[in-house]
């Protein structure tokens, strides 16, 4: 008699445990780490990560930011169909992208947040590539030179004949979209026989290792590794934070941006952190090697977002 009480009394417990668990599960759900996605460039990831780190520490990690690197072009396939609330950017949004975004009622808001110098760097042991044309870069990287064009002294009768050997951007990469309309005459426009990464550490690597070696990145990659690295000066200049200021260094100067999901600047954590991004920009830019823009420029899209969250559309 007494056992079975006990398990009438067990039976009943483990229906209480059980709604108890029922009810609590959904709350304990929803209470997760607000977290803010990022995804894009390679050569903004420098910026929006110091962003990111400021960020989570000023919040006590009460708030998680998560960037990601798959090239501006990656970045944006996420951001379309609204995977990320915001995407970081080395050139402006293509239409293709911009239709997709619209198919997916994705509205969004493009906010410059530096420039940026295509840096073409070769091995320290290069002692004959210190300057190069837009022709000659024309003559590595056209799509046509695939096959043919495979050795230093074909581009320039006064240099080696050896191997040339190239590193560059994947085909998702922003850098990649900008480089082969300014050098090739059409965006994506290149040849495909040299090792490709969306993640521009590999392209260092790569051509600090081989005295045979070509690429093209970011300025903030080839600053961050000089000691490894020589830059090759382009139409006779330099790449720097001054030529790219005063506008020098042409054609290979360009705006970087991230672009912001309007709906997700309705949650706080997404706000607050574009608005710090914004508000710290200057200093981090100049922090990451990269070049910021002016004080008013930083100013105006902050007052730009600060209405579009007041309105909150």
């Amino acid at each position: 008699m007494n056992l079975k009480k006990n398990s009438w009394k067990l039976a009943g417990l483990f229906a209480l445990v059980a709604s108890t668990v029922a009810l609590v599960a959904p709350t304990v759900n929803s209470q997760g780490t607000p977290t803010v996605k990022i995804d894009g460039s390679s050569t903004v990831y420098p910026i929006t990560e110091a962003v990111a780190e400021e960020f989570q520490d000023l919040k006590k990690n009460q708030v998680r930011v998560t960037v990601g690197i798959s090239g501006t072009g990656g970045g944006f396939k996420k951001f379309c169909i609204g995977e990320t609330d915001i995407s970081d950017a080395s050139r402006p949004i293509k239409e293709k992208e911009e239709k997709l975004c619209a198919a997916n009622g994705i509205e969004y808001m493009a906010i410059p947040v530096a420039y940026d110098a295509i840096t073409v760097v070769v091995n320290n042991n290069n002692t004959w590539a210190t300057k190069l044309t837009v022709d000659e870069l024309n003559k590595i990287w056209a799509p046509e030179s695939e096959g043919t064009v495979s050795t230093w002294n074909q581009v320039n009768s006064a240099w080696p004949n050896q191997p040339l050997v190239l590193y560059g951007p994947g085909a998702d990469s922003g850098t990649f979209d900008y480089f082969t309309k300014k050098v090739n005459g059409k965006s994506g426009a290149s040849r495909t026989d040299y090792t490709p990464s969306e993640d521009d550490n590999v392209l260092v690597q790569g051509v600090s290792t081989d005295p045979k070696a070509l690429a093209y990145f970011g300025l903030s990659y080839y600053l961050e590794n000089k000691d490894k690295l020589k830059a090759v000066a382009i139409n006779e200049v330099e790449p720097s934070l001054t030529t790219v200021r005063n506008g020098t260094y042409t054609p290979l100067s360009r705006p970087i941006f991230i672009y912001v999901n309007k709906n997700a600047v309705k949650r706080p954590e997404v706000s607050d952190f574009v608005s710090y991004y914004l508000q710290n920009a200057e200093r981090l830019v100049t922090e990451v090697k990269s070049v910021p823009l002016s004080s008013a420029d930083y100013a105006k899209s902050l007052a730009e977002l600060e209405v579009l969250v007041g309105s909150g559309n």
